[in-house]
């Protein structure tokens, strides 16, 4: 049967069931969490100045319960609204899910955290790329203690440069040149560099595209069906959607949809929805994607907290076991999915920028809308 026809049929049993007799109210019904207006948070973040266009959407075990969209398309009031289920970039939620492929890579053996990179790439030490090679692991460079340099930062990368595709290869070679920012394992540094070379290691042991991984491996399984990893430069969404804007050199809003993919790749490029992205949220939060051993093998690595360093930024609904966040930004954007611990709510949500999407200014902004869906009580 297909989806157009399960859909029908799913509408048609709401019709039946509004039109008989009420149901009586389960244990599912009194356990399901008290949440806030999506349209009425959406609506207030719109009204902020950073905040171009925004939507999200409201899930509780597997089903869309409340949408919104605010603000417009495009800048000065253009465009109409963003579709509520429109194409967005996920930005780095697609470090979760190179993740779990390299740890569904170690599940089979093809793969160990404690393997070196030098061993895994050989053409980084060949082409001297990333220094220390034969000492950086696997798991270091996925919780971000190699002590690479993140390529990622401003005066490196053009925002305007909308036409020249780098090479993973080529875009790991300009920190060639960067200070180390520890001792191998020594220290939490984040680097997005770090998952260029995971992905480059997952296309070398599985010799195929790390697109194509992505969809047998994730994608299809979760039933992500819009979701897609550009494959052709420049790597464009798809359908209609939101632009984002960065400041010019005069500080003017230029429009920066055509955001280089290239940039992007293994640490931030996948393209999705809010219905695939909590999709997602909530595979990873059960065994659908990795077993229990497999996560506990995971979070083993994540290194403690440094108390020379700030204090982290209290969770949303401040309850340590709350809510998690899959968060995503870069010039013109910011996305954001929020998960209950036990996978069973989840809120995702786009949000276009009129500002620089390292303003300080934004991710209160986005918490404040998030907390008036999760936790309106306070």
């Amino acid at each position: 049967m297909n989806r157009a026809r399960k859909a029908g049929l799913a509408g048609l049993a709401c019709v039946v069931l509004a039109l008989g007799t009420p149901a009586p109210a389960t244990a599912a019904d009194a356990d399901k969490p008290e949440l806030g207006d999506v349209q009425k948070a959406l609506s207030e973040l719109a009204r902020s100045p950073e905040v171009l266009g925004t939507i999200g959407a409201l899930y509780v075990d597997g089903k869309k319960i409340d949408t919104g969209t605010a603000g417009t398309r495009l800048l000065n009031d253009k465009g109409g609204r963003i579709p509520a289920g429109a194409r967005f970039r996920a930005g780095s939620q697609t470090k979760p899910m190179i993740q779990i492929v390299i740890m569904q890579l170690v599940g089979e053996g093809r793969l160990a955290l404690d393997d070196k990179l030098g061993d895994l790439l050989p053409v980084v030490a060949e082409k001297d790329l990333v220094d220390r090679a034969d000492e950086i692991t696997v798991e270091q460079m996925i919780h971000h203690t190699s002590g690479i340099p993140n390529y990622f930062q401003p005066g490196v990368l053009d925002p305007f440069d909308f036409t020249t595709n780098y090479s993973p290869l080529e875009i790991i070679e300009l920190t060639r040149t960067m200070s180390r920012t520890g001792e191998p394992g020594q220290s939490y540094s984040y680097s997005n560099t770090n998952y260029f070379l995971l992905g480059l290691i997952v296309e070398e042991l599985m010799e195929r595209g790390l697109a194509a991984e992505l969809e047998r491996r994730i994608f299809g399984p979760v039933g992500m069906e819009r979701t897609y990893l550009p494959v052709e430069f420049p790597g464009r969404v798809k359908g209609p959607h939101g632009h984002g804007y960065h400041p010019g050199e005069q500080g003017e809003p230029v429009d920066v949809d055509r955001l280089n993919s290239s940039y992007l790749w293994a640490a931030g490029g996948v393209i999705s929805t809010t219905d695939d992205l909590s999709s997602f949220a909530r595979a990873r939060a059960g065994e659908a994607l990795l077993s229990k051993r497999l996560k506990e093998a995971l979070n083993a690595g994540r290194p403690p907290r440094d108390p020379d360093q700030p204090a982290p930024e209290p969770p949303v609904c401040e309850r340590e076991d709350g809510y998690g966040v899959m968060t995503g930004g870069s010039f013109g954007f910011r996305s954001m999915t929020y998960s209950s611990r036990d996978g069973r709510v989840q809120f995702a949500l786009s949000n276009t920028l009129s500002a620089d999407h390292g303003d300080p200014a934004i991710d209160p902004l986005i918490k404040k809308a998030a907390e008036a869906v999760l936790c309106p009580a306070g």
